[in-house]
């Protein structure tokens, strides 16, 4: 007779012993397992510079409606390749657009690849019939980047956080939006998200000198590492019949919308007469490691701040671990005038994130960073970064150790006095909604701003967060 104890005392056995496998291989390693930092020993930070006007163009993409016609255009306009890279894709109306046309564009002979983070690309589930979709298509092709292995834990934190668009050698698309209604639309619930895309225009009739030739390479690099796997080619009876239901749902779904809401596609946009131009742009982006990766990015900015007299930070997520501490507190940076503008308790939609930066704001004040906290409706997503009004730095980068350590993270550099000012012009309009922190952790009265309030809830939940995260910092 089957010992339905015994059964049940060794399962648990062994869910505990698998539970400490995974504390001390996918979290405890990474506090002892420290990388190497001697490539901050070799930056040239001549190379983001120039002195004369170069290949590219850049848009700054603020406005939500504008960001998803963009992408819509990019999409429509491609003559021979899109590459697209995405950290994840949330199940709506956004998603199904984008979906939608790039099945059109398959249709039409684009030869199209897809490259998603292998656990949070949302096609399972309800979504999992669009992967279908996508395979099953002859011009498309659909990897996961370090897909999910219960075995292997420490690669759990090797994730895909770049979001790409590159349409043939003409345009390339980058910045903080994930693809989600949030993103795109005004929301009653007030679950909206403010981030920032620019869009880079090639001016050559080949890649000679324009940063596209680098972000293609990166692509490139990313797309053919072995951490990257292709979907499952070979489906399943009832898998192809799901995948040819759902490719005719999406068909359907964007010819309604083709034909309801003109607003939503608009006419080509004029990519050269809403751009300016740049005299250099650059891609910076961390390797391609597991475990705790040498930290390029972070490197870069801490070489820039050191050569800069003023530094905008503008971060959704500041947790700086003692690691990151280390780079940054030197004392080049900290005589420096340094302005950070980040998410308020209220505003953010991140409670271990912002449990971890509650935990670390007085230390950064107290290190001479004026900090600004956003209070207006929804939550702040854009990263960037202005070095003395000229220098600009636009891409997928959090001042936190994820981004330093663990994920994929891009940014592109941009020398442009022009294209600089555009972009002062939309922070300031966020710090319009913000309020300053002063040494105690109070605000700084302003009149023409209110803070916005918590709720009782959500603050004891956050302050039961800043407990139970205070020492994985470097996991955050």
């Amino acid at each position: 007779m089957i010992n339905l104890r015994k059964i049940k005392s060794l399962i648990i056995k062994i869910l505990i012993i698998y539970a400490l496998y995974v504390f001390i291989s996918g979290i405890l390693i990474f506090l002892f397992y420290h990388p190497n930092t001697t490539y901050l020993n070799y930056i040239e930070l001549e190379r983001f510079r120039n002195g004369e006007t170069g290949p590219d163009r850049v848009a700054l993409i603020e406005d939500k409606h504008e960001a998803g016609l963009s992408r819509i255009n990019l999409i429509e306009s491609a003559e021979e390749t899109l590459d697209i890279a995405y950290y994840t894709i949330h199940e709506g109306i956004s998603s199904n657009i984008f979906y939608g046309k790039v099945l059109e564009a398959a249709d039409r002979g684009i030869r199209v690849r897809i490259l998603l983070d292998g656990i949070f690309h949302n096609l399972r589930g309800t979504s999992r019939n669009i992967k279908y979709a996508l395979i099953i298509h002859p011009n498309i092709e659909l990897k996961f980047y370090e897909p999910l292995n219960l075995l292997k834990p420490w690669t759990w934190n090797n994730r895909l956080h770049d979001k790409y668009i590159i349409m043939d050698k003409e345009l390339a698309m980058l910045g903080g939006r994930n693809i989600g209604d949030r993103y795109f639309f005004e929301d009653q619930h007030n679950d909206i998200v403010y981030d920032r895309d620019i869009v880079i225009i090639n001016t050559n009739n080949n890649l000679s000198g324009s940063v596209l030739q680098e972000i293609k390479l990166y692509y490139n690099k990313i797309w053919n590492h072995r951490f990257s796997q292709t979907a499952a080619e070979n489906l399943k009876n009832y898998q192809t019949g799901r995948g040819i239901e759902k490719t005719k749902y999406l068909r359907e779904f964007t010819q309604k919308i083709n034909e309801g809401h003109l607003e939503v596609f608009g006419p080509p946009l004029d990519w050269h007469e809403i751009s300016v131009s740049t005299n250099k742009i650059t891609l910076v982006h961390n390797p391609l490691e597991r475990f705790n990766k040498e930290p390029h990015v972070l490197s870069e900015i801490v070489k820039l701040m050191e050569e800069s007299e003023t530094t905008f930070i503008q971060s959704p997520y500041v947790i700086p671990s003692s690691q990151m501490t280390k780079l940054i507190c030197t004392e080049d940076i900290l005589e420096k005038e340094i302005r950070l503008l980040t998410n308020s308790l209220a505003s953010s939609p991140n409670y271990p994130a912002i449990a971890g930066y509650l935990n670390k704001r007085k230390g950064i004040i107290n290190h001479g960073v004026q900090v600004y906290e956003y209070q207006g409706e929804g939550s702040i997503h854009a990263k960037s970064l202005i070095f003395d009004n000229q220098l600009s730095l636009v891409g997928t980068f959090n001042i936190d150790a994820r981004s330093s350590f663990l994920s994929t993270e891009s940014i592109v550099v941009i020398d442009s006095e022009e294209f600089t000012s555009l972009l002062i012009e939309a922070v300031d309009d966020l710090k319009k909604e913000s309020l300053l922190v002063k040494e105690d952790c109070s605000y700084e009265i302003n009149p023409g701003v209110e803070k916005r309030n918590t709720s009782a809830l959500k603050t004891l939940i956050i302050n039961f967060f800043r407990i139970l995260f205070y020492s994985f910092d470097f996991m955050l």
